[in-house]
């Protein structure tokens, strides 16, 4: 063997230093360097191309209130029903809070999936898996048709003769169909027909080709596993345990669709008064905060006077300016507290972030006892709760499964019949009528076919069974233990359905005490601070101005307390419906099926009459039992009829609802009780006198010129403390499942499909949503008479805001 030469090492040495051992690319002699088809990534963020239609209440959003902006255009006076109704005219897809109104919201952006909308039960009932027409289409006639056409060219290992050719050379069309239909007690019933053409060089044959045709009816029926109406519409067509898709179970997946569509209507308009009330509280704590920062802004004016001419200490007067300052801090606070509670209020009515318009509650919190039986309200509770309902459709789903698990113990024994009727002839069919003797020439294979003569019919029975059952017995344990647990959790849940119950009935109770004493307490504040400046301004001896803020600041706290818990006690009463399953009839809410086409009711009322004219069959033994007791009851009352609506258009109006009146029992003590005035029936406004306004002079560090918190604020017109029941003589609400929400007085709802739905108000071109919120181009129809540049003017307590560093001339002209 010849040594390599010691150059050519080198040469290999000095390139593997030179190149090292990563992987070169190739050489190509015609390279021209355009890599522009080459991306040096695997994947990238993309945008999808979507058809989705931005709503107006996005697009002409304007920007929200803050301390900065307070500009609003219009104030809203909004009752409570009012908000409930827009909200479910906006809501297809259900928003929630939780129950609580703090941060914005973010459930619907981080977990899409789970948020309900108005189409989940149309969802459900609709699966191609799981749905009522899927479970339906089991039982639907087959039809199958096969038509070919083949040629052989094959050849065989025989002796050449002129009988047997050692090549076959055949050609041959197969025409097939058959229809078969699966019906309730789970046979099955075929009709099929075929015909087979063969054209051959078998020198054995009466003629080269020939048409042979059949017409075969079959019958195949369980007489053990697999028999029965109940056990096929629990299982279906399945031919194996723990496999159960029957109409029976997918009905019972739409109910608890519609279970679960209940709860999240209901979950709704639970957020919608907690919200509404919220915002009402967020009004009162503003009120309270601004009496007090205005009570001691004149405090501040009266110790800076009194420091100026020497009769005051310097400590004293930078006791009363920092009091203010406290209380103005707490004013801002408020505002801001009040500008988010009213755009949580507005994400739940399914409107603009902001779009001019401030929200103003202008109901009430009921001041009235309101007394639940505790026997009454749990068992309503146990009935009503549509979480119990869905369990106990999870517990019945349980017990058909174990029905149809309980068949497979049984072995397979099956009755098979079938009828055949056969002819052959050298023709299909013959134009001249030809003959029917399949033995001559020209014959006719359907005219053999349909004389009858040639038929064939089997009578049988095919019986099977696994050794052991250990499939099937291991099935029927499971199906046990499952129908064993949705038991238990059903008493689970009933028991933590009665704690919950209890405990709204206990927060119900507490609140209605706390108001009565935060009542008092806040009476007994009222006196204090009278007194107290009666004493200060006599210049008695514990008339000192630190007793005077140290009353005004207690003043303001109670003020703050008595309405968060009177607020607390209205939200503990929307508790207890809630939890008791009455919550939707509380606030006139009532479900219903949307609309359909009116081709759907014209096809139904077609079919029912054609039931109606037909003939009753009983079943007998083989009807599966009732697995439902009928429909829920939904608003109880005298006089109270709920009709479907129609096809062709919304409703005009609802039908009312009478509710149950509570007897009114103002909080606190004889004798301590402030009375609302007024003849009218119709709450009272209260307004609120100002404050004396005093000599002011000059003062140190006084505001700044540009501060905004420094403005008039006009009466806010708060009605007093009269209540009446949500219900009584109102619209009751209606809440469909379909493409839309329908309401009772179809103000701007959306109707998907529908001409005659209500028109979008002139001022909101490109919003159709109910509550007018104006989109981002369009301008109000008319402006208000008195356009206030500070919500506060038409919001705050009547108090007239001074700024400490108004002219000695115009104060002491006051």
């Amino acid at each position: 063997m010849k040594r390599p030469s010691p150059l050519l090492l080198l040469g290999l040495i000095f390139a593997v230093g030179v190149l090292g051992c990563k992987p070169q690319q190739p050489f190509y002699l015609f390279e021209d360097g355009d890599l522009s088809h080459y991306v040096g990534k695997a994947t990238e963020i993309d945008y999808p191309d979507v058809d989705a239609q931005t709503l107006g209440e996005v697009e002409g959003a304007t920007r929200p209130f803050s301390l900065e902006n307070r500009d609003a255009k219009e104030v809203w006076d909004l009752r409570l029903e009012e908000a409930v109704q827009i909200a479910l005219a906006n809501s297809k897809v259900m928003k929630s809070i939780g129950g609580s109104i703090i941060g914005p919201p973010d459930f619907l952006v981080r977990s899409p999936g789970a948020v309900a909308s108005i189409y989940d039960p149309a969802v459900a009932e609709s699966d191609p898996r799981s749905g009522v027409e899927a479970a339906l289409a089991a039982f639907d006639a087959q039809f199958r048709f096969i038509n070919r056409w083949e040629k052989f060219t094959e050849p065989r290992n025989n002796i050449s003769n002129p009988i047997f050719p050692s090549v076959r050379q055949d050609d041959q069309g197969t025409f097939q169909w058959q229809l078969s239909k699966l019906n309730a007690t789970g046979g099955t019933t075929s009709l099929s027909h075929s015909w087979v053409y063969l054209d051959s060089n078998s020198l054995t044959r009466a003629y080269p080709s020939d048409w042979t045709t059949a017409l075969k009816a079959e019958v195949r029926q369980p007489l053990l596993q697999g028999f029965g109406v109940t056990f096929n519409r629990i299982a279906g067509p399945s031919n194996q345990p723990g496999v159960y898709n029957g109409v029976l179970l997918a009905r019972i997946n739409t109910d608890i669709a519609l279970c679960d569509f209940e709860q999240s209507v209901r979950n709704l308009v639970y957020d919608v008064e907690t919200a509404y009330w919220e915002v009402y509280y967020a009004y009162r704590q503003l009120d309270a905060v601004i009496a007090g920062r205005d009570a001691n802004l004149q405090n501040w004016r009266d110790a800076n006077l009194k420091l100026e001419v020497g009769s005051f200490a310097a400590h004293e007067e930078a006791q009363a300016r920092n009091q203010y300052f406290i209380f103005r801090a707490a004013v801002e606070r408020a505002l801001t507290g009040l500008y988010q509670a009213e755009a949580k209020l507005r994400y739940l009515m399914g409107l603009a972030t902001s779009d001019g318009r401030l929200i103003r509650p202008i109901d009430e919190p009921t001041t009235a006892k309101v007394a639940f039986d505790w026997t009454e309200s749990l068992g309503e509770a146990i009935a009503r709760s549509s979480e119990l309902r869905e369990h106990r459709w999870l517990v019945k789903r349980r017990e058909l499964e174990l029905i149809a698990a309980k068949n497979f113990l049984l072995p397979r024994l099956d009755l098979v019949a079938n009828y055949q009727w056969i002819g052959l002839g050298e023709e299909l069919i013959e134009s001249h009528g030809g003959t029917g003797d399949f033995r001559q020439r020209g014959s006719n294979s359907y005219q053999s076919l349909t004389s009858g003569d040639f038929a064939d019919w089997l009578v049988g029975v095919e019986f099977s069974m696994p050794l052991g059952f250990r499939r099937e017995m291991a099935g029927v344990r499971n199906a046990q233990l499952l129908l064993a647990r949705e038991r238990a959790r059903l008493q689970e849940a009933e028991l933590e359905v009665s704690h919950q119950l209890g405990y709204a009935i206990r927060e119900l109770e507490s609140t209605l005490v706390q108001a009565q004493t935060n009542y008092n307490r806040r009476i007994a504040a009222r006196d204090e601070v009278k007194a107290a400046r009666e004493k200060y301004r006599a210049g008695v001896r514990d008339g000192t101005l630190t007793n005077v803020l140290d009353a005004e600041r207690r003043l303001a706290e109670a003020e703050s307390d008595y309405y968060r818990t009177l607020v607390d006690y209205n939200k503990a009463i929307a508790q207890v419906h809630y939890r008791k399953g009455s919550l939707l009839e509380y606030n006139g809410v009532y479900l219903s099926e949307g609309p359909w086409p009116a081709k759907a009711y014209f096809d139904a009322r077609r079919r029912a009459r054609q039931r109606d004219a037909s003939m009753y069959l009983d079943y007998g033994f083989a009807m599966p039992g009732p697995i439902s007791r009928g429909a829920i009851q939904q608003q109880p009352g005298p006089g109270v009829e709920f009709h479907p609506t129609p096809a062709h258009a919304a409703p005009e109006g609802g039908p009312l609802f009478e509710g149950e009146m509570f007897e009114m029992l103002p909080p606190g003590e004889p004798g301590l009780i402030e009375t609302p005035t007024g003849s009218s029936g119709r709450p009272t406004p209260r307004k609120i006198s100002s404050p004396e306004v005093g000599p002011a002079s000059r003062m140190p560090a006084p505001p700044s010129p540009d501060d905004s918190t420094q403005n008039d604020a006009g009466h806010r017109g708060a009605p007093s403390d009269q209540w009446q029941p949500r219900g009584v003589g109102s619209a009751a609400r209606l809440a469909t499942t379909a493409d839309g929400w329908t309401n009772s007085n179809g103000n701007g709802v959306r109707q998907a499909g529908h001409a005659e739905a209500a028109p979008t108000p002139a001022f909101a071109p490109s919003s159709n949503r109910a509550g007018r919120s104006p989109s981002r181009d369009a301008a109000p129809q008319a402006e208000p008479a008195a356009k206030s540049a500070d919500p506060l003017r038409a919001v705050g307590s009547g108090i007239r805001w001074i700024d400490p560093r108004e002219s000695q001339t115009r104060t002491h002209t006051q």
